[in-house]
């Protein structure tokens, strides 16, 4: 059974890219272009691993992935944080609030592959 993975991203061009890699991977990838939207998708169907950018309307990342780790629901989903955000400040916050990583775009596909592969493994 394929792994389900939500991209959670505002950019297009990056989310069908990374969508795109991750299919041929042989995952299922459902999308979200915002924090509320992400939150209505985990809702009806809770993934094995959410990719959350940090910046974005409506709710940023940071508040998406405090309000899941707070519920008994969603808090075991790990999030894997993908954003152009990398000060420390960003990434300390996203570590408090129970990400498993944080990864900084741009990124190589092939790291994020690996990272995928190790928190659902």
């Amino acid at each position: 059974m394929k792994k389900k993975i939500l991209l959670v991203d505002d950019e297009p061009h990056f989310v069908t890219t990374v969508k795109d890699r991750l299919e041929m991977m042989g995952y299922e990838i459902v999308t979200a272009s915002n924090g509320k939207e992400a939150l209505e998708k985990v809702d009806k169907g809770v993934p094995d691993l959410i990719l959350l950018d940090v910046q974005m309307p409506e709710l940023d990342g940071l508040e998406v992935a405090n309000r899941l780790k707070s519920s008994d629901k969603t808090k075991s989903i790990p999030i894997i944080m993908l954003t152009a955000k990398g000060q420390l400040n960003d990434v300390g916050k996203a570590v408090d609030i129970g990400v498993k990583d944080y990864i900084v775009k741009p990124f190589d596909p092939h790291t994020l592959a690996e990272k995928i592969k190790a928190v659902l493994a």
